[in-house]
């Protein structure tokens, strides 16, 4: 059973979620604790500097002779925000809303700019381009809507008016403007973000089979895979795949890029920092895999970690983890893709991988050239998914994972991915 997945692949929201990279790596209270207090005049600030962009739009549109008003451009803005508004833990329709209001602000000082220029004022002496100038906007749009989810906010409209010095802007605006930013309102958590939006995002590799694999970035099957799309009937919502990899999935939860990881996720310790881990639904190790005609050349780990011994490891999960924390004579090569790193495995680009014992499983059956090289496995290993440091969504994970545990779901999906393979 494969599901399709409608992934953000748009050049806008890429763009949207990486410029809120810069405080991930830290817990909630880590970041909240690193940042000013003023959250509040912050947002105002950003607000301000946003339209203070206009100047610079207004100039590049009259050198070029362009209308002011671009009704499809505006369009575009307002859905990146509304996406945006998602990472950020807000309600998307109060992110319509204040980004429309935003333009109509915007276009008041543009016009305002352009009818100076018409009476005789000299246009700035440097133009700068429209994309370098909507790079800007987007990053202080999403600035702005990250410090509007942030929950510790005290709005005055005294200080927001105070704040707002712009040429061309007036007192009604500012107001409007003012009375949308009031109505910007937080999910009180994800599972009600889940259930109003009625989409469940799953962030999932599509590296990693049997429990995610894509060949396109579009398709998606595996263990996992199915086991969302169960996920979301039993919440009644639409599911979505976000592709993620294994480097970026803490970075991209703290980011809000997704709800769930669910992608054959190692409960570790480190990732238990950053969020939730659901109850563990499956369990295994680490071994190591070869070609078979070295299978008796690699019976232990102490016999791997030996000079002139290439381990290959796909960078930035749990495999590499070991690896860097056991191996300390043999080489260790970094193949980018582990859709192809056994393929890489067999063609002689490494001598042995150390991975979790179902991959070996798999891969042993999928390529007649490959074998495990141990009886069992050299750690122990349980594999869970991944969420929010969020008690609802939590509570509601782990209550369907262990009824389908219990009816016997979970035991079938993997043994039907597992039988798949020759």
């Amino acid at each position: 059973m494969a599901a399709e997945a409608s992934l953000r692949t748009g050049a806008m929201v890429a763009l949207l979620a990486g410029c809120l990279i810069g405080i991930i790596g830290l817990s909630a209270e880590a970041r909240a604790a690193a940042e000013p207090r003023d959250v509040t005049g912050r947002l105002y600030a950003a607000i301000a500097e946003r339209l203070g962009h206009m100047q610079a739009v207004a100039a590049y549109k009259q050198s070029k002779e362009q209308p002011v008003e671009d009704l499809d451009r505006e369009a575009v803005v307002i859905a990146a925000a509304v996406d945006a508004a998602l990472l950020a833990g807000l309600e998307p329709g109060g992110a319509h809303d204040f980004f429309a209001v935003q333009i109509e602000a915007a276009k008041d000082v543009q016009r305002g700019w352009l009818q100076q220029w018409r009476e005789g004022g000299s246009l700035p002496a440097e133009i700068k381009s429209l994309a370098e100038t909507r790079a800007n906007l987007t990053a202080l749009g999403d600035r702005i809507l990250s410090l509007a989810g942030s929950g510790r906010l005290v709005h005055e409209w005294s200080r927001f008016e105070a704040a707002l010095t712009l040429p061309y802007l007036g007192t009604a605006r500012k107001r409007e403007l003012f009375d949308a930013l009031l109505a910007l309102e937080p999910f009180p958590d994800r599972l009600t973000q889940i259930q109003s939006t009625g989409v469940l995002r799953v962030g999932t590799t599509g590296d990693y089979e049997p429990f995610s694999l894509t060949d396109d970035g579009q398709h998606f099957k595996g263990i996992d895979i199915d086991l969302a799309e169960n996920l979301a009937e039993a919440l009644g919502v639409r599911l979505e795949l976000v592709q993620t990899s294994w480097p970026t999935l803490t970075e991209d939860l703290l980011d809000g890029r997704y709800d769930v990881a669910m992608s054959g996720v190692s409960r570790t310790l480190a990732r238990a920092r950053v969020g939730h881990l659901s109850t563990p639904y499956f369990q295994g190790g680490k071994t190591p895999i070869a070609r078979c005609e070295d299978q008796a050349r690699f019976h232990s780990l102490a016999a791997i970690d030996q000079p002139g011994v290439r381990v290959i490891v796909n960078p930035g999960g749990t495999n590499e983890a070991f690896v860097d924390a056991q191996i300390t004579e043999a080489q260790k090569v970094l193949h980018e893709d582990n859709r192809t790193i056994f393929a890489a495995l067999l063609a002689g680009a490494g001598d042995v991988m150390i991975t979790d014992s179902i991959e070996v499983m798999l891969q042993a059956r999928k390529n007649t050239g490959l074998c495990g090289t141990i009886e069992g496995s050299l750690t122990y290993q349980e594999k869970g998914f991944l969420m929010p440091a969020d008690p609802a969504l939590s509570t509601f994970v782990n209550t369907w994972l262990q009824l389908r545990m219990a009816d016997g779901t979970v035991e079938r999906t993997i043994q039907e991915h597992l039988s798949q393979s020759p």
